[in-house]
């Protein structure tokens, strides 16, 4: 039997284990898997947890906040508009009035720090250096019903490693520009007939307005948020302005919870 006067590395161990192991068998049957912890990502997952369902969010980097880390060509702060201020308030992020341009600045790693922290805080899990290579998927009626993971250290390494899964009932592709969850998708489910592009060259304000409007359900069980929207639908990029990314955030987990009422 192992007590306390084992050596301190094998408790050290032990206990990383026992409580990692507990997360993950939580987590292998899970309500909602986002993937990717950028600002629509964090969003949607605070929202969705504080609505009780059971929220992972899994993220290949070691970090968070997708792309506003970089601000606006590496100065340190971003912008929103109105609309994206109850969101603001509702993460207790704080932020400065320009009246001249009628926008509202943010410090960029305040807003990467609280939306992470305010996801955690409402109960949803957030695992970095997790890769989706796949998604999990149903027939008659067509659906996707979770995902198929790797620890992304095991892609980087260019290892044959085969993955495992995790059943949800809604999986959000929030990879941003990339839109991976959708390319996966569409190349390897062609009876969806979904096709996936890219954004389209800038204007902001048709950006910002658009995204929202498009963030939602794809598929059964597949929904879509932030700059994937705009990967998806070729929608204008708009930027170091935040606003709709927050919203669409916001949207896609009022979407989702409406969703899951009829299941």
């Amino acid at each position: 039997m192992y007590t306390n006067s084992s050596p301190l590395e094998a408790r050290i161990s032990r206990a990383i284990l026992k409580a990692s192991l507990r997360d993950w068998i939580n987590i292998s049957q899970s309500d909602i898997v986002i993937v990717g912890a950028g600002p629509a990502g964090l969003t949607a997952g605070k929202y969705l947890a504080e609505k009780g369902f059971r929220v992972v969010i899994f993220e290949r980097r070691l970090s968070f906040g997708g792309g506003i880390g970089g601000g606006g060509m590496l100065f340190h702060k971003i912008v929103v508009d109105e609309k994206a201020l109850p969101i603001l308030k509702d993460f207790g992020i704080k932020y400065e009035v320009d009246e001249e341009e009628k926008l509202y600045v943010v410090t960029a790693a305040e807003l990467m720090a609280k939306l992470a922290s305010a996801a955690i805080d409402a109960g949803a899990k957030i695992i970095h250096g997790v890769h989706v290579e796949d998604v999990i998927i149903r027939f008659s009626p067509l659906r996707i019903e979770g995902v198929a993971i790797q620890w992304n250290a095991v892609v980087l390494s260019g290892l044959h490693v085969d993955p495992m899964f995790v059943y949800s009932k809604a999986v959000v592709d929030a990879t941003g520009h990339n839109a991976e969850i959708l390319k996966i998708v569409a190349r390897k489910v062609p009876q969806t007939g979904l096709q996936v592009f890219t954004e389209s060259s800038a204007y902001a304000e048709e950006g910002e307005r658009l995204v929202v409007e498009k963030t939602g359900r794809v598929l059964p069980g597949l929904y879509v948020a932030g700059m994937a929207v705009a990967a998806l639908h070729r929608i204008p990029r708009m930027g170091p302005i935040f606003s709709s990314m927050l919203l669409s955030g916001k949207r896609v987990a009022e979407v989702i919870a409406e969703d899951l009422k009829s299941l």
